[in-house]
């Protein structure tokens, strides 16, 4: 059977310092969806062609794509991914990581705001409205400096479903309150790593291998300022294909037993 090629994809973790320590937003997926239903996620899906549309580019603060390209590895177009997370994060966290025309992070913080861009959200996952359409008619730029590139992950070659994300993450905007979209997501939950990561230990909070493996990195910082400046200082950051045994267990690169079962193509691929 032909392996299925992996869905270019990105994901964006974001986080908020509190008293007890960092939390991470988490959206639950609708118990009805095709991929991963009733488990716990980061906002992200695959990148659209618009992602990488020169308009948008242009409409991006802090760094262009050939910086970002570079970063991830890649010949172009590189800049989508900062740019699907950034849309993604609004399309089911309603979250939008931009800036306004004075130079600051967006605010969506009195009511009348608030309505106007569910509005906005509402046409982009409709498909009647695109990102670019809502950042001109707000005049806001794209905030793809907050985000910070500091993972990827492929889908092993025998699942059904496969994508070659890059994980990203984000302080949350702080004058913003995220929504589910009652769509794709049907819950949201502030946690805090380890509470997240116990509790799928006890099978009460089901997140998939790399959600949770992001998880346990998080948990070693006590604060949001920490966790940025050791995502930031990453460098190299290499792809992780795991693959999955005859006995069905999870084997990264590195771990006894990897290089015997993952493929001659699938290592020369992706050079893990």
């Amino acid at each position: 059977m032909a392996e299925i090629t992996p869905v270019p994809s990105a994901t964006v973790t974001l986080v908020r310092d509190t008293d007890a320590g960092i939390e991470v937003l988490m959206m639950q997926r609708n118990l009805k969806s095709v991929f991963v239903p009733g488990m716990y996620v980061f906002p992200g899906g695959a990148i659209d062609p618009a992602d990488s549309a020169p308009e948008l580019t242009e409409l991006s603060s802090g760094l262009d794509d050939a910086g970002a390209s570079s970063a991830l590895g890649v010949a172009s177009a590189g800049l989508a991914y900062w740019a699907a997370a950034i849309r993604e994060s609004f399309e089911e966290a309603g979250l939008l990581i931009a800036y306004d025309e004075t130079g600051a992070l967006v605010a969506l913080d009195e009511p009348q705001l608030v309505e106007r861009f569910c509005r906005h959200r509402d046409a982009l996952n409709q498909g009647t409205r695109g990102l670019l359409e809502i950042l001109r008619a707000e005049r806001l730029r794209l905030a793809v400096d907050q985000l910070v590139y500091f993972s990827h992950w492929i889908t092993p070659v025998s699942a059904p479903r496969r994508y070659d994300t890059r994980f990203f993450v984000a302080v949350a905007p702080p004058a913003q309150t995220p929504l589910h979209d009652d769509h794709e997501t049907i819950s949201h939950v502030w946690v805090r790593p380890r509470d997240a990561l116990d509790r799928h230990g006890k099978d009460e909070f089901k997140m998939r291998f790399p959600t949770a493996r992001t998880l346990e990195e998080f948990a070693a910082y006590s604060s949001a300022d920490a966790l940025m400046r050791a995502m930031r200082a990453k460098r190299n950051i290499p792809a992780i294909l795991p693959h999955i045994s005859r006995k069905g267990a999870r084997l990264l690169p590195g771990e006894p037993g990897y290089a015997e079962t993952v493929t001659p193509k699938a290592r020369g691929q992706w050079k893990i």
